[in-house]
């Protein structure tokens, strides 16, 4: 079985390293330390004012709290640790798969229908989406009719309303609302590939590279496809 690279099992999985942490040092006192230094004072306390039994038991119930609160800590860090691991195997599996993010823009590849969808708060009596090239140039209408709340899914297949295909690349889109009499904007989603994924440290959400958007946060994710 050949070695596993400790330094490379992030890359292997298809995800981007975290950020190392600080290497602080052990500077933590322990209980053979703190039992000498107890030992020494009652060696070298003043006769005449010897230490009463309050104050000794006082000091070794605040060395037993802190002694605990370490213990709590190391508990909790060797958690974070596992989640992250956890983290890591979860994150790899997205590598490779689409998801359905916020965003007005939208790319079209060759030979593959753009998908989004627009998210209704309420039903509507009339969804119609409109799609534009870089220049602002509208080369697509499309009208989704009466829509119940939730996500409405909708495709383009690159043609213009000439049928004559348009060129891959980015693309803006819209969704106009109608509800009777009121006409409002709504939120667009479009679908892209998770290039690589970038583990979250201090308590941050996984970051994703998707393919023509960039870095987007986890959180920001509505589907996995």
């Amino acid at each position: 079985m050949p070695d596993i690279d400790a330094n490379n099992i992030y890359t292997q999985l298809g995800l981007n390293t975290p950020r190392d942490q600080d290497n602080k040092p052990n500077d933590e006192l322990g209980q053979a330390q703190f039992l000498e230094l107890m030992t020494a004072q009652l060696q070298y306390q003043d006769p005449l004012k010897p230490m009463e039994n309050g104050d000794f038991l006082g000091q070794i119930a605040q060395f037993g709290t802190v002694s605990g609160i370490g213990d709590l800590n190391a508990s909790f860090s060797s958690m974070s640790a596992s989640f992250q691991s956890n983290q890591a195997l979860q994150a790899s599996t997205l590598v490779g798969r689409r998801v359905m993010v916020p965003s007005q823009s939208a790319f079209l590849s060759d030979g593959e229908p753009l998908l989004a969808s627009v998210d209704l708060d309420q039903p509507a009596s009339a969804v119609i989406i409109t799609i534009s090239n870089a220049a602002g140039q509208l080369v697509h209408r499309q009208e989704l009719g009466v829509q119940q709340a939730g996500l409405v899914d909708f495709e383009w297949n690159g043609l213009d309303s000439n049928d004559n295909s348009l060129p891959a690349g980015e693309y803006q889109m819209s969704a106009e609302i109608r509800r009777g009499n009121s006409v409002s904007s709504g939120i667009t989603y479009t679908v892209v590939d998770v290039e690589s994924v970038t583990l979250g440290v201090g308590g941050q959400d996984l970051m994703l590279s998707v393919s023509g958007l960039g870095d987007i946060d986890m959180s920001q994710v509505r589907k996995i496809l």
